[in-house]
């Protein structure tokens, strides 16, 4: 079962915005990677979440490393600052990896040591950021 599956009753999935894709105004180059090759997956959150708000819909987003909010592992950086810490309602997989930066990135940046499990899930519902760590 995908990721997609586990919210949601089945025969109910209606994708969006399928045929959007990323338009190079700059041009900008990269030799690894095209930027229409890139993902326009900003975008399209930015529609659903306007969509949602016009009909009034209840709205769950589901991460994952390249996509109430429910937290897969792992979940940090920008999806995490931007967007995943203003849920209502925070759940999450079992032992999910969920930080704003990592373990070595915090640790040279303050000079201090982060607690082991500290970027858990099971830790961060013990603190209440987390409203359930258990699937369906």
């Amino acid at each position: 079962m995908s990721k997609i599956e586990l919210p949601i009753d089945s025969g109910t999935w209606d994708p969006m915005e399928e045929d959007m894709v990323s338009l190079d105004f700059i041009e900008f180059y990269s030799e690894e990677e095209p930027y229409r090759d890139r993902s326009v997956v900003g975008k399209k959150i930015i529609c659903l979440i306007e969509y949602a708000t016009n009909k009034f819909l209840p709205l769950i987003i589901v991460y994952s490393k390249h996509q109430f909010l429910h937290f897969t592992s792992s979940t940090t950086g920008g999806v995490t600052a931007s967007f995943g810490m203003l849920g209502d309602i925070i759940i999450a997989e079992p032992n999910a990896y969920i930080a704003f930066a990592g373990k070595r990135v915090i640790e040279q940046t303050l000079n201090k040591t982060v607690p082991e499990g500290s970027q858990a899930a099971e830790y961060l519902f013990q603190k209440g950021f987390i409203r359930s760590n258990h699937t369906t």
